[in-house]
């Protein structure tokens, strides 16, 4: 199949397979316009669903069912954005949050790559993407806590970055995969920028928002605009916030994330709405096997604009 891929599909992203293989990933060329999606399975207990099949994935655009043209479950490249907060406050926290997105890196496999970002008051890129294991635990340990927290500008800037390592016709998941522990109190980006530039990219969002577990704490959580981005920004893209409470629970969260970033889906279908009027399409897929499957991805896309 001949076809390109346009903004808005997931690419993941955090974005994988449960095999191996020799085989190469798919590549496309310019014909025809393909929505890629990246599909996270559960089941009722939350385990991860790795043994479905095309004819078990329903894809439905403001309603009207879609015809999948590519499906995929193994071999498929992430590039990947880890980044760390390392703004004043995480100044005890670093070193085990260190050692968790060390773990993390390991899980990476060679056909993938990441870079390491660093965030307080700027965004500072500690190592360029790349699949060494060397290289991305040395950029980790590199990490030093001073300063505000400029969270928005390091989404946008995280964003950006991955956007540009789009490469025509490449099946590629993307993602970001953030710590960060406080609100916002330097950027000059807005949230409702960043928000909107996830909608118009294929990068998923994995958010690990970690807070003191304290009744003050708690009482503010309601409140917080840091996590209700978080959490608006994991849901549009297809990923995940977590909360975790106390530095010990960090491992399993990162694992968390690697282990689903290897039993994802791929899919791709040609819109059967041709019109290129630029507007927002909602889609929808359902596990046509079981009621008890639940189905995370992004949630839509811009059509193409003339």
């Amino acid at each position: 199949m001949r076809a390109r891929r346009i903004l808005g599909g997931t690419t993941l992203v955090l974005l994988v397979s449960t095999a191996l293989g020799a085989q190469q990933p798919p590549t496309f060329e310019a014909e025809i316009e393909v929505i890629n999606l990246t599909l996270t399975v559960t089941d009722s207990k939350g385990h991860f669903v790795t043994t479905l099949g095309k004819q078990d994935f329903a894809v439905y655009e403001d309603g009207i069912r879609q015809e999948l043209s590519l499906y995929t479950h193994e071999n498929v490249p992430i590039s990947l954005s880890i980044l760390v907060d390392c703004s004043a406050s995480m100044r005890e926290k670093l070193p085990q949050a260190q050692s968790a997105a060390i773990s993390f890196a390991k899980t990476l496999r060679p056909q993938d790559a990441a870079q390491v970002v660093q965030f307080n008051e700027r965004a500072a890129t500690l190592q360029e993407f790349t699949s060494d294991l060397a290289l991305l635990e040395a950029a980790v340990r590199k990490t030093e806590a001073s300063g505000p927290t400029a969270l928005h500008n390091a989404l946008y800037v995280a964003l950006k970055d991955l956007g540009r390592q789009k490469r025509a016709g490449e099946l590629r998941r993307r993602a970001i995969v953030l710590l960060s522990d406080g609100e916002d109190t330097s950027s000059l980006i807005t949230d409702e920028q960043v928000l909107d530039l996830a909608r118009k990219t294929e990068i998923a969002i994995y958010a690990i928002s970690l807070r003191e577990n304290t009744e003050v704490d708690r009482a503010r959580r309601e409140f917080s605009q840091a996590e209700y981005l978080l959490t608006a920004l994991s849901r549009e893209t297809g990923g995940v916030v977590y909360f975790p409470t106390a530095l010990s629970e960090l491992d399993a969260v990162y694992g968390r994330i690697a282990e689903e970033l290897r039993t994802q889906y791929s899919i791709g279908y040609a819109s059967s709405n041709r019109k290129r009027d630029g507007k927002w399409r909602r889609i929808v897929v359902r596990a046509i096997t079981g009621d008890d499957l639940l189905v995370r991805h992004k949630l839509g896309y811009y059509a193409p604009a003339r």
